[in-house]
């Protein structure tokens, strides 16, 4: 398959069917030419991520909205927008690979319309989008619901937010500190020729200067280092499990968090990693095995601790709890426009659940760890504050200056060349000294 046309059913399913783009990508990346398999992620990224700007641009120039089976044409016209506007591909390459997809979509007659269309968008662009980015929500391209609940909770930097959101995110890399230091594995780095820097706050984190296939990176198959961003590093260091613990990861999959805590901490008593996705869970064991590192892997509802472990309460507890995941829309622009605004009350509701069931599974002096990679306040600090408001024997463990016990945690908001949105609340069980 073409890569256009590629992109286009892509973009359709996201939009139309409700599917995920890391769902559909790797499948339809085997489809097209190796080669081209960059090109048709960057033109699905780059239509969700700019999707409602290129809609709206699109929509001043369809005469009547594309339906049923024919829906995919508007998909297409999207990927030909996004490529006239926001890549350096010849414009007549753009044009004439958009245009010859439409048979390869089945839509053979709409090649007169979609090369009309991408033809007035080169010759009016200026006009096009100044109509358009009239309204903040369409220039910098988030859903209507999104924008006013990220205004309200970050009224100065709500702006700064969703530009971030629209940017390509650096990629990092974790250290296996049980392997390499920081210091030695940077002069791995320097030695291949790969740039890369360190973070100032997740101490095994280092941004390298370019994204690159893995398989360059020194002794990745050996478990040196990991793709995970610095944010989500955190996890692990702020846990700070100690030798001889039973610890719990919740939700764990795919696994990141899982190993970093095992490199961190190779002596545990045991790590247990719990998650109800039995697909996710698949990648939890591969990165394991390519580390070599031992774990409890256990596929069930985090909600619902007592049906699968009967065993020691746990001494820490990892709960990266399921989220908007509002905070990482940089690096999956398809939550944009997947997410609903009545998903954050239910997703709120269930976050408290897991807190409390897995609050019982907690040993007294415990330390429990939340977590999301949500930046909407429902979901973070007004989260924990109901939750020490129900629960007489938690006791918020402050994590930096700013975190009170009036707006407890630590939001990491995402910014170029930087981590990624990300909450943490620290929290630990009263003994019954202290009660």
């Amino acid at each position: 398959m073409k890569t256009r046309a590629a992109a286009a059913n892509i973009i359709h399913q996201v939009l139309n069917q409700g599917q995920s783009l890391s769902g559909l990508l790797p499948r339809y990346q085997q489809e097209v030419a190796p080669k081209d398999r960059a090109l048709l992620q960057e033109l699905c990224f780059g239509t969700l991520r700019w999707y409602s700007r290129l809609d709206a641009i699109a929509k001043q120039l369809v005469e009547k909205p594309l339906t049923g089976k024919y829906k995919v044409v508007h998909s297409l016209l999207l990927v030909g927008i996004y490529q006239l506007l926001y890549t350096r591909i010849p414009a007549h390459a753009a044009l004439a690979e958009t245009v010859a997809a439409c048979k390869l979509v089945k839509a053979e007659p709409f090649k007169g319309m979609v090369n009309g269309i991408l033809r007035n968008v080169q010759r009016q662009q200026d006009e096009l989008t100044a109509k358009v980015d009239a309204l903040p929500q369409l220039r910098l391209a988030h859903p209507n619901w999104l924008v006013k609940r990220i205004q309200k909770a970050y009224p100065e930097l709500w702006q700064d937010i969703l530009t971030a959101n629209n940017q390509h995110p650096p990629m990092w890399i974790r250290v296996n500190q049980s392997q390499h230091t920081c210091e030695a594995y940077l002069a791995l780095l320097a030695a291949a020729e790969i740039e890369a820097t360190p973070d100032t706050m997740a101490d095994s984190a280092l941004c390298l200067g370019r994204p690159l296939d893995v398989a360059l990176l020194p002794d990745f198959e050996h478990g040196a280092s990991s793709v995970q961003d610095a944010s989500a590093q955190l996890a692990a260091q702020l846990l700070d499990a100690q030798a001889g613990e039973l610890v719990l990861d919740a939700c764990a999959a795919p696994g990141g968090k899982t190993a970093h805590i095992l490199e961190r901490q190779p002596n545990l008593k045991q790590l247990v990693a719990v998650d109800m996705d039995g697909e996710r869970l698949k990648r939890v064991h591969q990165n394991l095995e390519r580390i070599n590192l031992q774990a409890t892997v256990i596929e069930a509802d985090a909600a619902e601790p007592d049906t699968w472990w009967q065993g020691d309460d746990f001494d820490r507890i990892l709960l990266d709890a399921p989220c908007s995941a509002t905070g990482v829309i940089r690096r999956h622009p398809d939550i944009k426009w997947l997410r609903r605004a009545e998903d954050i009350a239910q997703l709120a509701k269930l976050q408290a659940q897991i807190l409390d069931a897995l609050w019982l599974k907690l040993a007294p002096g415990g330390t429990l760890l939340y977590a999301t990679c949500s930046i909407l306040p429902d979901e973070n600090s007004e989260q924990i504050i109901n939750f020490l408001g129900r629960t007489p024997d938690a006791q918020h463990i402050p994590l930096h200056g700013d975190d009170t016990p009036a707006m407890p945690g630590w939001q990491i908001l995402p910014a170029a060349e930087q981590g990624d949105g990300f909450y943490y609340a620290k929290l630990t069980k009263k003994t019954s000294k202290l009660a």
